[in-house]
């Protein structure tokens, strides 16, 4: 056997271990953007559009599942959602539009805000999750992130009129839970004090109070944090612990005049 022989014989045997198909990968994203398309895209044929979904899903689920199971139940119950998941997201967009000084108008929002992309197919994926859909969730989460900077698990708990700005660098972890009319701009992380595996299955995140606006890069960390109502959090704060409602959080900068240099 010649040494690329050798080389190829082992790429294949670890290939099969585990055995992984990444058409997956490709199916999720097209079933992702046409979901985003049928509900957005006033030149799309619903009817037609809806039928496309369904195969489409039950094909990534066969791909997903590693034993062959009916996805009927599944796709039935996430269709029915369909009609509340484009509520939502209008009063996701119009949350964006009124709050955003720079937005002039609706359509600006959905054509061009990666914030409300990544809420889109958060809510997507989440009503996924919640029905145990394997891997498929996880996949269109990802998805968003690549396209939008934006990384929304889609475990986490996010109620209405929900607004990211700018997008770029947000994360949200799996057990967070955000409550109505909550404002985000870029690089917050709503994160896990530590990393362990067996806290699997714990809440890890933060819980985030209605009416609350988190601005740039503050991290808030820890599944017993709670931000209260009505409160906002400045731009580079470090949270661990709960914040009462009604409360402003700031970081205040350490400023000082510079020295000048003796001249020689």
């Amino acid at each position: 056997m010649t040494a690329k022989q050798s080389i190829i014989n082992r790429i294949i045997s670890s290939k099969n271990k585990p055995q992984l198909n990444f058409s997956l990968k490709t199916k999720t994203e097209a079933f992702t953007n046409n979901l985003f398309y049928t509900l957005f895209d006033s030149n799309s044929c619903i009817e037609q559009n809806i039928e496309q979904l369904e195969t489409d899903f039950k094909e990534i689920y066969k791909l997903a599942c590693s034993v062959r199971t009916s996805c009927d139940d599944i796709w039935n119950k996430f269709l029915n959602t369909l009609p509340e998941i484009f509520d939502n997201l209008n009063l996701d967009a119009l949350e964006l539009v009124s709050g955003d000084p720079a937005s002039n108008n609706i359509e600006e929002v959905y054509l061009a805000y990666p914030g409300f992309y990544a809420i889109a197919i958060y809510r997507f994926s989440h009503e996924l999750f919640i029905l145990d859909t394997p891997l498929i969730p996880r996949l269109m989460s990802e998805y968003a992130h690549s396209k939008t900077g934006t990384d929304i698990h889609p475990g986490a708990t996010i109620g209405k009129s929900f607004f990211i700005d700018h997008a770029t660098g947000t994360v949200i972890g799996e057990t967070c839970i955000i409550k109505d009319h909550v404002k985000i701009y870029q690089g917050v992380t709503l994160g896990a004090l530590q990393v362990e595996k067996n806290m699997k299955g714990t809440k890890r995140h933060p819980t985030v109070e209605s009416n609350v606006t988190i601005y740039a890069n503050a991290t808030i960390l820890g599944g017993d944090t709670i931000i209260g109502e009505n409160s906002t959090i400045g731009g580079n704060v470090w949270i661990t612990e709960s914040i009462p409602k009604n409360t402003l959080v700031y970081h205040r900068p350490d400023t000082r005049v510079k020295q000048k240099r003796n001249e020689k």
